[in-house]
């Protein structure tokens, strides 16, 4: 193996594991959505600025304005995605969210094809059927929570999750001239901005614990995490970035095992494979082979 898909492989791996902790520090910080994605935006944007400057980023010619105001689109659909998915822990689980969101993919080719007029393949479509089936088989599993309606409701702010952030994607699609650090950077500000006014300040966090969580987020989950993903986004192989992405899903359900107790039964565990077996079907181009006819005249 190559020194530098090495070197992208430890970088992607490490950056999925940290995003694997990112619910478990949402709910020990004991604060408000709003609150949480407000303190990480901000930290995470102290992170960032100082990651951009170190990089030579912070230069008025990588950025016109039509490139900022889509940039600031998608920080605001960003942020939007943060909050209706931190949401939805606490009522469906982390593991439970986490694999609903991961249909985020199927939903960047539905949304691809209404505004790119991209064409739907049979294979996305077989694909895309069965993170359906696993989505069914995950909804189908909620009389087993202790609150169906809430488990619901928890399932629906992570699908709606997964939209803003697909909606982010399409939009990040135009913007390859951006230095990815940058784009970051002024997506969370976006962030701390938008969210400023709706801080309840005269209630401010007061434990250790909770801003210790905060600070986790905003400079560990957000600002080593996108410099780690980024290095290894461009280190490593299309295919191989898309394979190392599922330990994401799978270090949130074992975090959420660990440390909540959360269980899951056989038929969500069914779901969620469907729906990352779906996921990295779609990511890594998987097909039946074709059949090969039989030679009329085989060779001798």
């Amino acid at each position: 193996m190559e020194p530098s898909i090495r070197r992208g492989s430890w970088e992607m791996i490490a950056a999925m594991l940290i995003s694997g902790t990112i619910g478990w520090f949402v709910l020990v910080s004991g604060v408000s959505v709003i609150e949480v994605v407000f303190w990480r935006c901000l930290f995470g944007a102290f992170a960032l600025l100082l990651v951009c400057a170190l990089l030579g980023y912070l230069r008025s010619d990588l950025l016109n304005g039509a490139a900022l105001g889509l940039a600031i689109i998608s920080g605001v659909a960003i942020v939007g995605n943060w909050l209706l998915l931190f949401a939805s822990y606490s009522r469906a689980s982390i593991a439970i969210s986490t694999a609903v969101y991961n249909v985020q993919p199927f939903l960047l080719v539905l949304l691809a094809a209404v505004f790119l007029r991209e064409s739907i393949t049979l294979q996305k479509l077989v694909w895309l059927s069965i993170a359906f089936a696993g989505m069914l088989a995950i909804v189908a599993a909620h009389g087993e929570q202790t609150d169906g309606g809430d488990y619901l409701a928890g399932i629906a702010l992570a699908l709606g999750a997964a939209v803003l952030y697909a909606l982010a994607a399409l939009i990040i699609k135009h913007l390859k001239a951006v230095p990815p650090h940058l784009l970051a950077l002024i997506q969370v500000t976006t962030g701390a901005v938008l969210l400023a006014p709706l801080v309840p300040w005269n209630s401010m966090p007061v434990t250790t614990t909770a801003w210790a969580a905060l600070l986790a987020l905003g400079v560990v989950h957000t600002g080593l995490m996108y410099v780690l993903l980024y290095g290894a986004i461009q280190k490593l192989p299309t295919a191989l970035t898309g394979a190392l992405s599922f330990i994401y899903p799978m270090a949130a359900i074992f975090v959420d095992w660990i440390a909540f107790g959360h269980r899951l039964g056989w038929l969500q565990w069914l779901g969620v494979a469907a729906i990352l077996l779906a996921a990295a079907g779609l990511q890594r181009g998987w097909w039946w082979p074709r059949s090969r006819s039989v030679s009329a005249c085989p060779d001798r």
